[in-house]
């Protein structure tokens, strides 16, 4: 008969196999996560950059596979539930997407940009202005809805991406 050792070495085994323990421990932690999450505290507004950046990153996530850190970051910081149009985000970074870049995460496409396509400037270095983050002392800085914080006159920049 087996020892209750080599019986959890085996069910460890069988789970990590098929896949299933970094799932059930992702949402293991996102249960608990929620558990403890205080609603009656209230959460500071979501900017139109926040909204933009978690979106991103939710974007990155799921074509990832990441769905429990996903649910983490939805439930914490405030973003809606059902993600924001491709395309209206595409629209609000000012970034043209060729059909190649489409099949991957927008942040994928942006920091290639960012990484091959910088040509000239200062040895292939970007000067990056601070976004317009509000402070703790002074909410005036928070962007309307609908405007992004930077430079106004800057065009788009051309995502060229691979699918993986």
């Amino acid at each position: 008969m087996a020892t209750i050792a080599e019986l959890k070495s085996a069910l460890k085994e069988t789970l990590e196999s098929r896949g299933v323990l970094g799932q059930l421990k992702a949402r293991i932690r996102a249960e608990v996560f929620n558990a403890l999450d205080d609603q009656s505290e209230s959460r500071p507004a979501l900017s139109h950059e926040n909204l933009l950046i978690n979106e991103l990153i939710r974007e990155y996530l799921e074509f990832n596979k990441y769905r429990y850190t996903g649910s983490v970051l939805t439930a914490e910081s405030g973003q809606p539930e059902v993600p924001l149009d491709r395309q209206f985000m595409a629209n609000e970074l000012n970034v043209v997407e060729d059909p190649s870049s489409k099949c991957v995460p927008l942040l994928y496409g942006m920091l290639s940009h960012f990484l091959n396509d910088s040509k000239g400037e200062k040895a292939g270095r970007m000067f990056l202005r601070g976004p317009s983050v509000p402070s703790e002392k002074n909410t005036r800085d928070i962007p309307e809805t609908g405007v992004m914080a930077g430079p106004s006159g800057a065009g788009p920049f051309t995502l060229h991406g691979g699918c993986r």
